[in-house]
C-alpha cells in the first residue's frame, strides 16, 4: 500500500474536494466559517498531491501533515460545537451556522466527522509512506 500511497493521497483529495462542493453547490448547504477554514486547508492538497504524484514526490506527506494538523483543530472545534459545546466564535446570520446539522448519518457522522475522517486518512497515509520508506532503505 505503501508503494501507492501518493495515488491514495489524489483519490482521497479528490473525494474530499468533490464531497464538500456537492454538498454546498448541488445540494445548497451553506458552508460556515469553519467549513471554509477547512477548506482552505483541505483543497490545496489535492494540488500538493498531483504534483506529487507526477514527480514522485513523497515530501508531499511533509506538507500534508502540516496542513491536515490545521484542519484537523478546526474540524474537531466543530464537532465539540455541533455536539453542544459553547461556541467561542460567532457566526454572522449571512453565513451557515457553525453549529447547524445539515448532515447527521448512524446518529454521529455530521460534515465535521467527514472532515475529520479525510484528515485522519491523510496522516494514515503519512505514517504508511514512512515505513514503505524505511522498509525500502532496509532491503
Amino acid at each position: 500500500m505503501g508503494k501507492y500511497s501518493l495515488l491514495f493521497g489524489v483519490l482521497i483529495s479528490l473525494g474530499a474536494v468533490a464531497g464538500s462542493l456537492f454538498y454546498s453547490e448541488i445540494v445548497g448547504y451553506e458552508a460556515c466559517v469553519l467549513c471554509w477554514w477547512q477548506r482552505v486547508f483541505l483543497y490545496p492538497q489535492l494540488v500538493l498531491f498531483s504534483a506529487a504524484l507526477w514527480r514522485s514526490d513523497r515530501s508531499v506527506f511533509n506538507y500534508s501533515i502540516a496542513l491536515s494538523l490545521l484542519a484537523g483543530v478546526i474540524a474537531l472545534y466543530q464537532a465539540y460545537v455541533y455536539w453542544g459545546g459553547a461556541s467561542l466564535l460567532p457566526c454572522t446570520a449571512a453565513e451557515g451556522a457553525c453549529s447547524k446539522i445539515y448532515v447527521m448519518e448512524f446518529g454521529y457522522i455530521t460534515i465535521p466527522v467527514m472532515s475529520l475522517t479525510v484528515i485522519l486518512y491523510y496522516f494514515l497515509l503519512a505514517w504508511i509512506n514512512r515505513l514503505y520508506r524505511n522498509e525500502n532503505r532496509n532491503a
